[in-house]
């Protein structure tokens, strides 16, 4: 799960880093919350021979990591203005998972001519959308003042083997290596995107969005439930949609073929 030989590296005159991987249409990656752009590998394996992937690590993840705040979803949208520019990409498909839905969203909107395709993948217009999930949010924000992301990445994380009629689980292999990538977060950044999280809420201009859409879901995603895809395909013109059968919130890695083959349409 370690990147190309052939990948390019570089740090934006911003300070985010970033690589071009493959040959192709461009395509722009937008990794969530507490991982990296490292999260997209076996997608890019896939992908390569299609696409040319500009995949950043947002501010204060990975070898981003060290920026200064705030890592508010408007920052870090408004950070891609630098990094599109440098890396030459000025018109491109936008794939954004998990938290990086919510900053593909922004840039959707703040930049439109730049999204020629969008790409919601397992996320959310509102995470914090009933008062059941405001808890929850409030409680993983605590956790985070407790506990390093090392130590949380072990809680969350864990190989399961998969049941008839559960979703499709993670590798011991597939743990430890995104383990890996969550380890090396900074608390106190991590803190800060966990407070962007709650505090982001596209439900009033999703219809400002035209950037063709497809959305994408898990039918067993119990991070970004159901409603929250629902939410999305009724908010956004004209989206498409895409529920994979068994899937949860890991389906970039359980799916990684099915989710390629719907990038390539």
């Amino acid at each position: 799960m370690s990147t190309s030989a052939t990948s390019k590296e570089y740090r934006a005159s911003n300070g985010i880093f970033y690589r071009v991987e493959g040959e192709g249409e461009p395509l722009l990656l937008l990794h969530g919350l507490m991982v990296a752009g490292a999260m997209f590998d076996p997608l890019v394996a896939l992908l390569r021979d299609r696409f040319r992937m500009l995949i950043p690590d947002l501010r204060g993840h990975g070898k981003s990591g060290n920026l200064d705040g705030p890592y508010d979803v408007t920052t870090l949208a408004a950070d891609l203005d630098t990094v599109l520019t440098e890396a030459c990409f000025n018109r491109c498909a936008v794939m954004g998972y998990s938290h990086g839905g919510t900053v593909a969203q922004q840039l959707a909107r703040t930049r439109p001519a730049v999204v020629s395709k969008l790409v919601l993948g397992c996320t959310y217009a509102c995470n914090a959308s009933t008062f059941r999930e405001r808890l929850e949010c409030e409680a993983f924000a605590a956790l985070m003042r407790i506990f390093s992301p090392g130590t949380l990445s072990k809680l969350i994380l864990r190989p399961s083997k998969p049941k008839p009629t559960g979703a499709i689980g993670l590798t011991r292999e597939q743990v430890e290596w995104i383990r890996s990538i969550m380890s090396a977060n900074r608390a106190p950044a991590i803190r800060g995107a966990v407070r962007g999280l709650i505090n982001f809420d596209s439900r009033a201009w999703l219809k400002e969005i035209a950037a063709p859409t497809i959305v994408v879901g898990g039918t067993h995603d119990h991070a970004v439930p159901r409603h929250h895809f629902d939410m999305l395909m009724s908010g956004i013109p004209g989206a498409a949609g895409r529920l994979f059968d068994r899937a949860g919130h890991a389906l970039v890695w359980t799916h990684s073929r099915e989710l390629a083959d719907l990038m390539r349409v």
